[in-house]
Protein backbone atom coordinates (compact mmCIF):
# COMPACT_ATOMS: atom_id res chain seq x y z
CA UNK A 1 0.00 0.00 0.00
CA UNK A 2 1.00 3.43 -0.78
CA UNK A 3 1.26 6.10 1.57
CA UNK A 4 -2.27 7.89 2.49
CA UNK A 5 -1.81 11.22 4.44
CA UNK A 6 -4.81 13.77 4.54
CA UNK A 7 -4.02 15.73 7.65
CA UNK A 8 -3.00 19.12 5.87
CA UNK A 9 -5.30 21.18 4.01
CA UNK A 10 -3.47 21.27 0.57
CA UNK A 11 -4.43 17.55 0.75
CA UNK A 12 -4.47 16.23 -2.90
CA UNK A 13 -8.01 16.47 -4.28
CA UNK A 14 -8.79 17.20 -1.37
CA UNK A 15 -9.07 13.41 -0.77
CA UNK A 16 -5.28 12.91 0.51
CA UNK A 17 -2.12 12.21 -0.50
CA UNK A 18 -1.11 8.56 -1.82
CA UNK A 19 2.47 9.35 -4.06
CA UNK A 20 4.16 12.08 -2.25
CA UNK A 21 3.10 14.74 -0.17
CA UNK A 22 2.31 18.07 -1.20
CA UNK A 23 4.35 19.12 1.34
CA UNK A 24 7.33 17.61 0.19
CA UNK A 25 7.32 14.66 2.91
CA UNK A 26 7.61 11.12 0.46
CA UNK A 27 6.15 7.94 1.23
CA UNK A 28 9.00 6.63 3.70
CA UNK A 29 8.70 9.81 5.92
CA UNK A 30 5.13 9.54 5.85
CA UNK A 31 4.93 5.90 7.26
CA UNK A 32 7.61 6.57 9.84
CA UNK A 33 5.22 8.74 11.39
CA UNK A 34 2.12 6.61 11.18
CA UNK A 35 4.56 4.15 12.75
CA UNK A 36 5.35 6.97 15.48
CA UNK A 37 2.10 7.95 16.54
CA UNK A 38 1.42 4.44 16.38
CA UNK A 39 3.82 4.02 19.15
CA UNK A 40 2.32 6.87 20.75
CA UNK A 41 -0.91 5.53 21.51
CA UNK A 42 0.67 2.24 22.92
CA UNK A 43 2.82 4.30 25.30
CA UNK A 44 -0.14 6.85 26.17
CA UNK A 45 -1.98 3.10 26.99
CA UNK A 46 0.72 2.21 29.45
CA UNK A 47 0.99 5.53 30.86
CA UNK A 48 -2.76 6.06 31.47
CA UNK A 49 -2.63 2.79 33.28
CA UNK A 50 0.24 3.98 35.29
CA UNK A 51 -1.54 7.63 36.50
CA UNK A 52 -4.56 5.28 38.19
CA UNK A 53 -1.95 3.52 39.97
CA UNK A 54 -0.21 7.11 40.96
CA UNK A 55 3.14 6.60 38.70
CA UNK A 56 3.77 9.61 36.22
CA UNK A 57 7.28 10.11 34.25
CA UNK A 58 7.73 13.22 33.32
CA UNK A 59 10.21 11.89 30.60
CA UNK A 60 7.71 9.72 29.32
CA UNK A 61 5.42 12.53 29.23
CA UNK A 62 7.26 14.86 27.48
CA UNK A 63 8.17 12.71 24.71
CA UNK A 64 4.73 12.12 24.08
CA UNK A 65 4.35 15.95 22.98
CA UNK A 66 7.47 16.29 21.34
CA UNK A 67 6.63 12.70 19.21
CA UNK A 68 3.34 14.24 18.11
CA UNK A 69 4.54 17.80 17.31
CA UNK A 70 7.51 16.46 15.20
CA UNK A 71 4.66 14.91 12.80
CA UNK A 72 2.93 18.49 12.52
CA UNK A 73 2.84 19.03 8.64
CA UNK A 74 6.09 20.99 7.81
CA UNK A 75 8.19 20.04 10.68
CA UNK A 76 10.54 17.20 10.11
CA UNK A 77 10.77 15.39 6.88
CA UNK A 78 14.34 13.57 7.59
CA UNK A 79 13.46 9.55 7.59
CA UNK A 80 16.35 8.59 9.90
CA UNK A 81 15.06 11.57 12.54
CA UNK A 82 11.61 9.74 12.88
CA UNK A 83 13.68 6.35 12.79
CA UNK A 84 15.42 7.30 15.85
CA UNK A 85 11.82 9.08 17.24
CA UNK A 86 10.19 5.68 16.94
CA UNK A 87 12.81 3.69 18.44
CA UNK A 88 12.72 6.38 21.92
CA UNK A 89 8.89 5.88 21.55
CA UNK A 90 9.37 2.03 22.04
CA UNK A 91 11.99 2.54 24.41
CA UNK A 92 9.50 4.78 26.81
CA UNK A 93 6.75 2.46 26.05
CA UNK A 94 8.66 -0.55 28.10
CA UNK A 95 10.11 1.69 30.29
CA UNK A 96 6.40 2.96 31.70
CA UNK A 97 4.77 0.10 30.82
CA UNK A 98 7.49 -1.67 33.26
CA UNK A 99 6.30 1.34 36.21
CA UNK A 100 2.84 0.52 35.63
CA UNK A 101 3.11 -3.41 36.21
CA UNK A 102 5.39 -2.87 39.22
CA UNK A 103 2.82 -0.55 40.55
CA UNK A 104 -0.07 -2.80 40.13
CA UNK A 105 2.03 -6.19 41.47
CA UNK A 106 2.58 -3.64 44.28
CA UNK A 107 -0.76 -2.98 44.79
CA UNK A 108 -2.58 -5.33 44.03
CA UNK A 109 -0.61 -8.47 44.67
CA UNK A 110 -0.59 -10.55 41.49
CA UNK A 111 0.52 -9.43 37.95
CA UNK A 112 -1.47 -7.53 35.57
CA UNK A 113 -3.21 -10.18 33.15
CA UNK A 114 -5.68 -7.80 31.28
CA UNK A 115 -5.91 -8.22 27.55
CA UNK A 116 -4.18 -5.28 26.02
CA UNK A 117 -4.67 -3.36 22.57
CA UNK A 118 -1.81 -4.03 19.79
CA UNK A 119 -0.67 -1.00 19.87
CA UNK A 120 0.82 -1.52 23.84
CA UNK A 121 1.85 -5.24 22.36
CA UNK A 122 3.67 -4.47 20.14
CA UNK A 123 7.45 -4.94 20.60
CA UNK A 124 9.05 -3.36 17.31
CA UNK A 125 12.45 -4.69 16.13
CA UNK A 126 13.71 -1.37 15.99
CA UNK A 127 14.81 -1.35 12.12
CA UNK A 128 13.38 1.12 9.66
CA UNK A 129 11.92 -2.05 7.81
CA UNK A 130 9.95 -3.43 10.68
CA UNK A 131 8.29 0.19 11.26
CA UNK A 132 7.43 1.01 7.66
CA UNK A 133 5.60 -2.59 7.40
CA UNK A 134 3.88 -1.49 10.42
CA UNK A 135 2.86 1.53 8.91
CA UNK A 136 1.80 -0.71 6.41
CA UNK A 137 -0.27 -3.19 8.43
CA UNK A 138 -2.04 -0.56 10.46
CA UNK A 139 -1.34 3.49 9.11
CA UNK A 140 -4.55 5.78 8.76
CA UNK A 141 -6.79 3.96 6.75
CA UNK A 142 -6.73 0.64 8.97
CA UNK A 143 -9.86 1.46 10.97
CA UNK A 144 -12.39 0.70 8.12
CA UNK A 145 -15.42 2.79 9.79
CA UNK A 146 -15.48 5.87 8.09
CA UNK A 147 -17.23 8.03 10.89
CA UNK A 148 -15.11 6.65 13.40
CA UNK A 149 -11.89 6.92 11.49
CA UNK A 150 -12.93 10.31 10.83
CA UNK A 151 -13.31 11.16 14.77
CA UNK A 152 -9.96 9.59 15.47
CA UNK A 153 -8.23 11.80 13.34
CA UNK A 154 -10.12 14.80 14.51
CA UNK A 155 -8.78 14.02 17.84
CA UNK A 156 -5.31 13.23 16.69
CA UNK A 157 -4.92 16.05 14.64
CA UNK A 158 -6.25 18.09 17.48
CA UNK A 159 -3.75 16.35 19.89
CA UNK A 160 -0.55 17.34 17.52
CA UNK A 161 -1.95 21.19 17.80
CA UNK A 162 -2.47 20.86 21.53
CA UNK A 163 1.40 19.38 22.05
CA UNK A 164 3.18 21.55 19.73
CA UNK A 165 1.52 24.66 22.16
CA UNK A 166 2.40 22.63 25.30
CA UNK A 167 5.63 21.81 24.08
CA UNK A 168 6.59 25.50 23.27
CA UNK A 169 5.31 26.39 27.43
CA UNK A 170 7.27 23.62 28.36
CA UNK A 171 10.38 25.04 26.99
CA UNK A 172 9.68 28.27 28.95
CA UNK A 173 9.13 26.04 32.07
CA UNK A 174 5.62 26.56 32.11
CA UNK A 175 3.53 22.93 31.93
CA UNK A 176 0.42 21.11 33.13
CA UNK A 177 0.20 17.84 34.17
CA UNK A 178 -3.73 18.40 32.97
CA UNK A 179 -2.37 18.27 29.83
CA UNK A 180 0.08 15.07 29.81
CA UNK A 181 -3.16 13.09 31.56
CA UNK A 182 -5.41 14.23 28.67
CA UNK A 183 -3.15 13.81 25.95
CA UNK A 184 -2.51 10.67 27.32
CA UNK A 185 -5.82 9.40 27.75
CA UNK A 186 -7.18 10.28 24.26
CA UNK A 187 -4.28 8.23 22.89
CA UNK A 188 -4.95 5.45 25.09
CA UNK A 189 -9.00 5.97 23.91
CA UNK A 190 -7.97 5.81 20.21
CA UNK A 191 -7.05 1.79 20.90
CA UNK A 192 -10.02 0.92 22.04
CA UNK A 193 -11.85 -1.56 19.08
CA UNK A 194 -15.30 -0.86 20.58
CA UNK A 195 -15.00 2.90 21.13
CA UNK A 196 -18.16 4.53 19.92
CA UNK A 197 -18.64 7.75 17.63
CA UNK A 198 -20.34 9.53 21.00
CA UNK A 199 -17.63 8.91 23.22
CA UNK A 200 -15.25 10.36 20.21
CA UNK A 201 -17.08 13.01 20.22
CA UNK A 202 -16.83 13.50 23.79
CA UNK A 203 -12.80 13.02 23.57
CA UNK A 204 -12.96 15.72 20.66
CA UNK A 205 -14.48 18.16 22.96
CA UNK A 206 -12.03 17.69 26.01
CA UNK A 207 -9.43 18.25 23.17
CA UNK A 208 -11.31 21.87 22.85
CA UNK A 209 -10.82 22.39 26.51
CA UNK A 210 -7.47 21.22 26.79
CA UNK A 211 -6.44 23.19 23.50
CA UNK A 212 -7.38 26.58 25.63
CA UNK A 213 -5.34 25.16 28.43
CA UNK A 214 -2.58 24.83 26.29
CA UNK A 215 -2.81 28.05 24.81
CA UNK A 216 -3.13 30.28 28.02
CA UNK A 217 -0.30 28.75 29.52
CA UNK A 218 1.71 29.13 26.36
CA UNK A 219 0.46 32.81 26.74
CA UNK A 220 1.65 32.71 30.18
CA UNK A 221 5.03 31.60 29.49
CA UNK A 222 5.79 33.74 26.74
CA UNK A 223 4.29 36.88 28.84
CA UNK A 224 6.20 35.94 31.92
CA UNK A 225 9.29 35.74 30.09
CA UNK A 226 9.24 38.30 27.89
CA UNK A 227 6.86 40.72 28.48
CA UNK A 228 3.45 41.91 27.54
CA UNK A 229 3.11 42.88 23.92
CA UNK A 230 3.50 46.27 22.79
CA UNK A 231 2.27 48.05 19.80
CA UNK A 232 5.17 47.91 17.70
CA UNK A 233 6.04 49.65 13.82
CA UNK A 234 8.40 46.35 12.58
CA UNK A 235 10.15 47.12 9.40
CA UNK A 236 10.38 44.45 6.88
CA UNK A 237 13.66 45.92 4.84
CA UNK A 238 16.97 44.54 4.68
CA UNK A 239 19.97 46.16 6.18
CA UNK A 240 23.28 46.72 5.20
CA UNK A 241 25.80 44.26 7.09
CA UNK A 242 25.24 40.59 7.74
CA UNK A 243 22.58 39.11 8.48
CA UNK A 244 20.49 36.08 10.20
CA UNK A 245 17.01 35.13 9.44
CA UNK A 246 14.61 32.95 11.95
CA UNK A 247 11.38 31.17 11.18
CA UNK A 248 9.42 28.91 13.09
CA UNK A 249 7.75 29.93 16.10
CA UNK A 250 10.06 29.34 19.09
CA UNK A 251 10.54 32.64 20.99
CA UNK A 252 13.66 30.60 23.26
CA UNK A 253 15.86 29.94 20.55
CA UNK A 254 15.55 33.61 18.80
CA UNK A 255 16.29 34.94 22.62
CA UNK A 256 19.33 32.46 22.71
CA UNK A 257 20.19 33.85 19.03
CA UNK A 258 19.98 36.82 20.19
CA UNK A 259 22.54 36.62 23.14
CA UNK A 260 24.92 35.22 20.96
CA UNK A 261 24.80 37.34 18.44
CA UNK A 262 25.05 40.62 20.03
CA UNK A 263 28.06 43.16 19.75
CA UNK A 264 29.03 40.72 16.62
CA UNK A 265 27.99 42.71 13.91
CA UNK A 266 25.49 40.52 12.82
CA UNK A 267 21.72 42.08 12.31
CA UNK A 268 18.89 39.10 13.38
CA UNK A 269 15.52 39.19 11.43
CA UNK A 270 12.28 37.40 11.91
CA UNK A 271 10.28 35.49 9.35
CA UNK A 272 6.72 34.59 8.81
CA UNK A 273 5.36 33.88 12.38
CA UNK A 274 8.34 34.88 14.38
CA UNK A 275 6.98 38.37 13.33
CA UNK A 276 5.56 38.75 16.63
CA UNK A 277 8.29 38.45 18.66
CA UNK A 278 9.18 42.14 17.65
CA UNK A 279 6.70 42.96 20.02
CA UNK A 280 7.90 41.63 23.31
CA UNK A 281 9.74 43.81 25.47
CA UNK A 282 12.75 41.67 26.15
CA UNK A 283 12.73 40.83 22.80
CA UNK A 284 12.85 44.28 21.27
CA UNK A 285 15.26 45.40 23.88
CA UNK A 286 18.10 43.74 21.51
CA UNK A 287 19.37 46.44 18.94
CA UNK A 288 20.58 44.05 16.37
CA UNK A 289 16.99 42.62 16.10
CA UNK A 290 15.94 44.97 13.17
CA UNK A 291 12.87 43.76 11.46
CA UNK A 292 10.85 41.33 9.72
CA UNK A 293 12.03 39.49 5.90
CA UNK A 294 9.44 37.92 4.08
CA UNK A 295 5.94 37.24 4.08
CA UNK A 296 3.90 33.66 4.67
CA UNK A 297 5.82 30.14 4.98
CA UNK A 298 4.75 28.81 1.15
CA UNK A 299 6.51 31.83 -0.25
CA UNK A 300 10.29 30.99 1.62
CA UNK A 301 11.31 29.63 -1.72
CA UNK A 302 11.71 32.67 -3.82
CA UNK A 303 12.21 35.24 -0.58
CA UNK A 304 14.95 33.11 0.86
CA UNK A 305 16.72 33.58 -2.63
CA UNK A 306 16.76 37.38 -2.03
CA UNK A 307 18.12 36.71 1.64
CA UNK A 308 21.93 36.16 1.38
CA UNK A 309 22.35 34.91 4.81
CA UNK A 310 21.53 31.73 7.07
CA UNK A 311 18.58 30.60 7.83
CA UNK A 312 17.27 29.27 11.10
CA UNK A 313 14.00 26.79 11.41
CA UNK A 314 12.80 26.97 14.86
CA UNK A 315 9.53 24.40 14.48
CA UNK A 316 7.23 24.24 11.63
CA UNK A 317 7.06 25.91 8.27
CA UNK A 318 10.22 24.82 6.38
CA UNK A 319 9.20 23.38 2.86
CA UNK A 320 11.70 21.38 0.57
CA UNK A 321 14.46 23.86 -0.11
CA UNK A 322 15.79 25.07 -3.45
CA UNK A 323 19.50 23.68 -4.46
CA UNK A 324 20.16 27.31 -4.19
CA UNK A 325 20.12 28.14 -0.71
CA UNK A 326 19.79 24.57 1.10
CA UNK A 327 23.81 25.25 2.15
CA UNK A 328 22.41 27.83 4.53
CA UNK A 329 19.57 26.03 6.19
CA UNK A 330 19.82 25.36 9.43
CA UNK A 331 17.34 23.27 11.94
CA UNK A 332 16.98 22.96 15.29
CA UNK A 333 14.59 21.57 17.98
CA UNK A 334 11.99 19.43 15.97
CA UNK A 335 12.50 20.42 12.73
CA UNK A 336 14.86 18.78 9.85
CA UNK A 337 15.28 18.01 6.06
CA UNK A 338 17.90 15.35 5.04
CA UNK A 339 21.21 17.30 4.20
CA UNK A 340 20.98 20.30 6.29
CA UNK A 341 22.63 21.27 9.14
CA UNK A 342 21.06 20.76 12.64
CA UNK A 343 22.01 22.56 15.79
CA UNK A 344 20.76 19.90 18.69
CA UNK A 345 18.97 20.84 21.66
CA UNK A 346 21.44 21.74 24.50
CA UNK A 347 21.95 19.75 28.26
CA UNK A 348 19.83 20.53 30.76
CA UNK A 349 20.74 24.01 32.66
CA UNK A 350 23.03 24.92 29.52
CA UNK A 351 22.31 27.21 25.69
CA UNK A 352 22.08 26.11 22.45
CA UNK A 353 25.29 26.37 20.61
CA UNK A 354 24.50 28.08 17.86
CA UNK A 355 28.31 29.27 16.40
CA UNK A 356 28.42 26.78 13.50
CA UNK A 357 25.28 29.93 12.33
CA UNK A 358 26.87 32.91 13.26
CA UNK A 359 30.75 32.07 12.08
CA UNK A 360 28.08 31.25 8.67
CA UNK A 361 26.55 34.27 8.71
CA UNK A 362 30.00 36.17 9.14
CA UNK A 363 31.56 34.33 6.10
CA UNK A 364 28.32 35.34 3.86
CA UNK A 365 28.98 39.29 4.27
CA UNK A 366 26.80 41.68 3.86
CA UNK A 367 23.14 41.35 2.85
CA UNK A 368 21.41 43.18 -0.13
CA UNK A 369 19.75 46.08 1.56
CA UNK A 370 16.22 46.78 0.46
CA UNK A 371 13.31 49.08 1.09
CA UNK A 372 9.90 47.85 2.24
CA UNK A 373 6.94 48.73 4.20
CA UNK A 374 6.25 49.07 8.27
CA UNK A 375 4.14 46.77 9.82
CA UNK A 376 1.89 47.60 12.91
CA UNK A 377 1.49 44.52 15.68
CA UNK A 378 1.41 43.85 19.03
CA UNK A 379 -2.30 44.11 19.49
CA UNK A 380 -2.33 40.79 21.60
CA UNK A 381 -5.42 40.28 24.82
CA UNK A 382 -3.01 42.96 27.35
CA UNK A 383 -2.72 45.52 24.95
CA UNK A 384 -6.25 45.41 23.68
CA UNK A 385 -7.70 45.59 26.63
CA UNK A 386 -5.69 48.48 27.31
CA UNK A 387 -7.86 50.38 24.56
CA UNK A 388 -10.67 48.40 25.55
CA UNK A 389 -12.98 51.48 26.69
CA UNK A 390 -12.22 53.33 23.61
CA UNK A 391 -13.29 50.35 21.52
CA UNK A 392 -16.38 49.73 23.41
CA UNK A 393 -17.35 53.87 23.11
CA UNK A 394 -16.56 53.32 19.20
CA UNK A 395 -19.21 50.17 19.23
CA UNK A 396 -21.61 51.63 20.89
CA UNK A 397 -21.38 55.12 19.21
CA UNK A 398 -21.46 53.47 16.03
CA UNK A 399 -18.29 54.06 14.62
CA UNK A 400 -17.36 50.19 14.68
CA UNK A 401 -20.10 47.63 13.15
CA UNK A 402 -18.64 44.48 13.38
CA UNK A 403 -15.38 42.80 14.22
CA UNK A 404 -14.54 40.06 11.86
CA UNK A 405 -11.72 37.31 13.28
CA UNK A 406 -9.42 36.33 10.03
CA UNK A 407 -7.05 34.18 11.71
CA UNK A 408 -5.34 31.05 11.22
CA UNK A 409 -2.96 29.70 8.46
CA UNK A 410 -2.18 30.83 4.99
CA UNK A 411 -0.97 28.29 1.99
CA UNK A 412 -0.39 27.89 -1.39
CA UNK A 413 -3.71 27.54 -3.18
CA UNK A 414 -5.24 30.72 -5.32
CA UNK A 415 -8.63 30.10 -3.73
CA UNK A 416 -6.90 32.14 -0.39
CA UNK A 417 -7.31 34.71 -2.58
CA UNK A 418 -10.36 34.94 -0.68
CA UNK A 419 -9.61 36.15 2.54
CA UNK A 420 -7.57 39.00 0.94
CA UNK A 421 -10.78 40.26 -0.81
CA UNK A 422 -12.69 40.15 1.88
CA UNK A 423 -10.29 42.11 4.13
CA UNK A 424 -10.27 44.82 1.06
CA UNK A 425 -14.36 44.78 0.44
CA UNK A 426 -14.91 44.55 4.22
CA UNK A 427 -17.28 48.27 5.12
CA UNK A 428 -14.97 50.66 6.75
CA UNK A 429 -16.71 50.30 10.37
CA UNK A 430 -15.00 47.20 10.38
CA UNK A 431 -12.34 46.08 12.21
CA UNK A 432 -10.35 42.72 11.37
CA UNK A 433 -9.02 40.38 14.74
CA UNK A 434 -5.87 38.23 13.26
CA UNK A 435 -3.26 35.88 14.32
CA UNK A 436 -1.11 33.62 12.50
CA UNK A 437 0.55 33.60 9.28
CA UNK A 438 -2.87 34.38 7.65
CA UNK A 439 -2.07 38.05 8.45
CA UNK A 440 0.16 37.87 5.49
CA UNK A 441 -2.89 37.81 2.91
CA UNK A 442 -3.77 41.30 3.92
CA UNK A 443 -1.46 43.03 6.76
CA UNK A 444 -0.16 45.03 3.83
CA UNK A 445 -2.90 46.53 2.97
CA UNK A 446 -3.53 50.02 4.07
CA UNK A 447 -7.03 49.96 5.43
CA UNK A 448 -6.69 52.74 7.80
CA UNK A 449 -8.58 53.18 11.43
CA UNK A 450 -11.41 54.30 13.26
CA UNK A 451 -10.79 56.59 15.72
CA UNK A 452 -7.47 55.85 16.11
CA UNK A 453 -7.88 52.40 16.49
CA UNK A 454 -6.19 50.49 13.20
CA UNK A 455 -8.56 47.77 11.06
CA UNK A 456 -6.10 45.08 11.66
CA UNK A 457 -5.28 44.43 15.01
CA UNK A 458 -2.62 41.66 14.92
CA UNK A 459 -2.48 39.42 18.37
CA UNK A 460 0.26 37.69 16.54
CA UNK A 461 0.86 33.81 16.08
CA UNK A 462 -1.46 30.98 15.87
CA UNK A 463 -1.24 30.26 19.46
CA UNK A 464 -2.37 34.07 20.44
CA UNK A 465 -5.70 32.80 19.16
CA UNK A 466 -6.17 32.58 22.49
CA UNK A 467 -5.84 36.41 22.95
CA UNK A 468 -8.54 36.97 20.39
CA UNK A 469 -11.00 34.21 22.50
CA UNK A 470 -9.60 36.22 25.20
CA UNK A 471 -10.71 39.78 23.91
CA UNK A 472 -14.30 38.19 22.73
CA UNK A 473 -15.02 37.23 25.87
CA UNK A 474 -13.99 40.40 27.93
CA UNK A 475 -16.44 42.45 25.28
CA UNK A 476 -18.91 40.24 26.13
CA UNK A 477 -18.93 40.40 29.89
CA UNK A 478 -18.02 44.44 29.01
CA UNK A 479 -21.76 44.28 27.04
CA UNK A 480 -23.30 42.44 29.93
CA UNK A 481 -23.99 39.68 27.63
CA UNK A 482 -24.75 36.05 28.17
CA UNK A 483 -23.99 34.60 25.35
CA UNK A 484 -20.58 35.13 23.13
CA UNK A 485 -22.17 34.84 19.85
CA UNK A 486 -24.61 37.91 21.09
CA UNK A 487 -21.17 39.59 20.11
CA UNK A 488 -21.06 41.53 17.02
CA UNK A 489 -18.15 39.01 16.04
CA UNK A 490 -18.22 36.96 13.09
CA UNK A 491 -15.56 34.11 12.52
CA UNK A 492 -13.51 33.95 9.09
CA UNK A 493 -10.90 31.68 9.87
CA UNK A 494 -8.67 30.53 7.47
CA UNK A 495 -6.86 26.77 8.23
CA UNK A 496 -4.29 24.53 7.04
CA UNK A 497 -2.11 22.06 9.35
CA UNK A 498 -3.01 20.66 12.74
CA UNK A 499 -2.22 23.18 15.30
CA UNK A 500 -5.19 24.91 13.28
CA UNK A 501 -7.65 22.16 14.05
CA UNK A 502 -6.60 22.57 17.94
CA UNK A 503 -7.27 26.73 17.54
CA UNK A 504 -11.16 25.28 16.06
CA UNK A 505 -11.44 22.65 18.71
CA UNK A 506 -10.55 25.65 21.09
CA UNK A 507 -13.12 27.99 20.02
CA UNK A 508 -15.62 25.37 19.82
CA UNK A 509 -15.22 24.46 23.54
CA UNK A 510 -15.79 28.47 24.41
CA UNK A 511 -18.69 27.91 22.55
CA UNK A 512 -18.54 30.09 19.48
CA UNK A 513 -20.93 29.31 16.91
CA UNK A 514 -20.90 29.84 13.29
CA UNK A 515 -17.42 29.72 12.09
CA UNK A 516 -16.95 30.15 8.90
CA UNK A 517 -14.07 27.65 7.49
CA UNK A 518 -11.84 27.87 4.54
CA UNK A 519 -10.69 27.57 1.81
CA UNK A 520 -12.12 23.62 2.04
CA UNK A 521 -13.95 21.60 4.44
CA UNK A 522 -11.26 19.42 5.66
CA UNK A 523 -10.66 15.79 3.84
CA UNK A 524 -10.53 14.12 7.08
CA UNK A 525 -14.22 14.66 8.26
CA UNK A 526 -16.27 12.06 6.68
CA UNK A 527 -19.78 13.34 5.49
CA UNK A 528 -21.42 12.69 9.08
CA UNK A 529 -19.14 14.05 11.16
CA UNK A 530 -19.50 17.81 9.38
CA UNK A 531 -23.03 17.43 9.53
CA UNK A 532 -22.74 17.04 13.33
CA UNK A 533 -20.19 20.28 13.54
CA UNK A 534 -22.45 21.80 11.31
CA UNK A 535 -25.78 21.24 13.25
CA UNK A 536 -24.15 21.63 16.95
CA UNK A 537 -21.65 24.53 15.96
CA UNK A 538 -23.21 26.06 13.02
CA UNK A 539 -19.84 25.63 11.23
CA UNK A 540 -20.00 26.46 7.53
CA UNK A 541 -17.86 26.49 4.13
CA UNK A 542 -17.05 29.94 2.69
CA UNK A 543 -18.48 31.10 -0.25
CA UNK A 544 -17.47 33.96 -2.09
CA UNK A 545 -16.50 37.50 -1.01
CA UNK A 546 -19.39 39.27 -1.53
CA UNK A 547 -21.90 36.40 -0.02
CA UNK A 548 -19.76 36.10 3.16
CA UNK A 549 -19.55 39.76 3.64
CA UNK A 550 -22.79 40.13 3.01
CA UNK A 551 -24.09 37.60 5.48
CA UNK A 552 -21.49 38.51 8.27
CA UNK A 553 -22.72 42.15 8.67
CA UNK A 554 -25.70 41.23 8.97
CA UNK A 555 -24.81 38.74 11.90
CA UNK A 556 -25.50 35.82 10.26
Amino acid sequence: MSMFCFQCQEAAKNEGCTVKGVCGKDEEVAKLQDALVYLLKGTGFWAKKARQYGVTDEEVDLFILEGLFATVTNVNFDAERFVEYCNKAADLKSKIRDEFLNAYKQKEGSDFSEEIPREAAWEPAKTKEDYLAKAEEDGVLAEENEDIRSLKELLIYGLKGIAAYADHAYVLNEKSDDIFSFAETALAETTRENITSEELISLVMQAGDTAVKAMEILDKANTGRYGKQEITSVNTSLKEGPGILVSGHDLLDLEELLKQTEGTGINIYTHGEMLPANAYPELKKYDHLVGNFGTAWYNQRSEFEEFNGPILFTTNCIVPPKDSYKDRIYTTGLVGWPGCKHIPNAKTGEQKDFSSLIEHAKQLGSLQPQENKELTIGFAKDQVMELADKVIDAVKSGAIKRFVVMGGCDGRHKSREYYTEVAKDLPEDTVILTAGCAKYRYNMLDLGDIGGIPRILDAGQCNDSYSLAYIALQLKDAFGLDDINDLPISYDIAWYEQKAVCVLLALLALGVKGIRLGPTVPAFLSPNVVNVLVENFGIKPIEDPETDIEAMMAGK
